[in-house]
């Protein structure tokens, strides 16, 4: 396919990298591909026109039935701790068309998710069904009108297939735009190999992709650690502003950009609770919201472990040095939350009570079952109305928070007046499954411009209705 008219502009800078860490592999064909979304605003941005196409034409592209001009697809290689446990993974079902330079001259993985088998898939089928990749279609979009660093989707095409789970369901590929898929997993693979050379490969092309303001850094792994853990612990700041709980925070989900990536049990929390989870597997609740800052401290430890051998000569030396950058995520997240929070109650200056009354506030919320989204829109927009409000603890902190004069328009700045509440996702996606794509529409429209009140956000913005059922998510496999 020409690129011509597209804008297509293909770097492949990742398979400059030693031949294990990708292999060169195409997209399995599939049946009769159908756009079912398409991005147009993210299309511009990447300095991209399918004017040109007709749908035909656009459906083969985004299915990987035809490839463009001038581009080489490839798998990539990593590992990753799953639940703690360490395993050799692979993108099993996913492949990288090329790497897209922007009018802008950003660069950008171009991810073809459900394309096929590969060489990692193992047993899998390497497919996605079409449910699942809405939904991170409408999670990305989200998260970044949310103002959080995230991958984003391009496009979504039904296969005109059927993918077997635990029943039959249509097939989809997600268009997954992303700065790119270097993960904490992509370093255990690569130190799993014993292969320093290797190493010193990656680390230099991750400073050079995400980090170039470090190029000339004396100890090139130790100043590559510090910078992803300042990004990863920025971005769990974010989930937990906002209530979301990605609930699979394994090491081959966490990219070394600093990006929020895969979207799969994911989903926001309605009423106020540390425990919350809504993965079907995480039974332990290991992925919990209270839970995310630890495990990304956790995480950053499998990440330091893989640098060790270029940190310093001495093994010993260079656990230690790390041992100490590690151990600095708890006072680094413990500052980056609480001035977050500070900001979502529009309390300038510092005073020592502030920690207090923001602990407060959150323990009446739990005990109230208050709904975090809405809490906070509410005290940003002046509105407290709700009986709830009249409970007396409730009244005995905001007398004392009264005092702190809220700053309102740095509230607005900070706390969402919606989000994508879980209830609403689920009836739009499987409104979609029937062929109904209004409701998908809807919901995308009322979650551009969260911070702002809109008409078409009133009917987005309630929790769910009480219910004995607990809500799951599922990872889409």
């Amino acid at each position: 396919m020409s690129t011509k008219n597209i804008g297509w502009n293909f770097d492949n800078s990742y398979l400059q990298l030693p031949e294990i860490m990708a292999t060169k592999y195409s997209p399995v064909p599939v049946k009769e591909p159908k756009v079912i979304i398409f991005n147009h605003t993210l299309a511009k941005t990447l300095g991209l026109d399918f004017s040109s196409l007709t749908e035909e034409e656009k459906a083969k592209l985004f299915s990987g039935n035809s490839i463009p001009d001038n581009t080489q697809t490839f798998a990539q290689s990593y590992a990753g701790h799953q639940f703690g446990h360490f395993t050799m993974l692979g993108d099993g079902r996913a492949i990288v068309l090329g790497e897209h330079i922007s009018p802008e001259q950003k660069r950008f993985d171009i991810q073809f998710k459900g394309s096929g088998r590969t060489p990692f898939s193992r047993s899998g089928d390497g497919r996605a069904a079409l449910g699942p990749m809405l939904r991170e279609y409408i999670i990305s979009e989200a998260m970044h009108h949310l103002g959080i660093p995230t991958t984003r989707s391009l496009a979504v095409v039904a296969t005109g297939e059927d993918v077997i789970r635990e029943t039959s369901l249509p097939g989809a590929i997600l268009t997954r735009v992303a700065a790119s898929h270097i993960r904490v997993g992509t370093f255990e693979f690569v130190a799993a190999q014993k292969d320093i050379n290797a190493l010193q490969a990656l680390i230099k092309y991750s400073i050079r992709r995400h980090y170039p303001e470090l190029a000339e850094a004396t100890n090139p792994a130790l100043t590559l650690f510090r910078a992803v853990r300042n990004r990863q612990l920025d971005l769990i700041v974010h989930y937990m502003r906002v209530g979301f709980i990605h609930g699979v925070l394994n090491t081959d989900n966490v990219a070394i950009s600093g990006e929020s990536i895969d979207y799969g049990p994911c989903a926001f929390m309605d009423h106020y609770d540390p425990k919350t989870k809504f993965s079907s597997i995480d039974h332990a609740g290991r992925y919990a919201y209270g839970n995310q800052p630890l495990i990304a401290k956790w995480n950053l430890a499998r990440f330091a472990e893989t640098l060790i051998p270029l940190v310093d000569i001495d093994l010993n030396k260079a656990v230690e040095i790390l041992e100490a950058e590690v151990n600095q995520c708890s006072e680094i997240y413990k500052k980056k939350s609480l001035e977050m929070m500070r900001k979502k109650l529009g309390m300038e200056g510092t005073i020592e009570e502030d920690n207090s009354l923001i602990t407060k506030l959150l323990q009446w919320m739990n005990k109230s079952q208050a709904d975090y989204t809405n809490t906070f829109k509410d005290l940003t927009n002046g509105t407290l109305s709700h009986s709830m409000y009249q409970d007396l603890d409730f009244q005995n902190w905001n007398d004392l928070y009264q005092k702190r004069k809220p700053n309102r328009e740095i509230m607005k700045q900070h706390n969402p007046q919606v989000i994508p509440r879980n209830h609403k996702v689920e009836e739009a996606l499987l409104a979609a499954t029937n062929h109904d794509l209004q409701p998908l529409h809807s919901l995308l429209k009322a979650l551009e411009k969260p911070y702002q009140e809109t008409h078409e956000m009133k009917n987005y913005q309630d929790p769910a209705p009480a219910s004995n059922e607990p809500y799951q998510t599922f990872c889409g496999t």
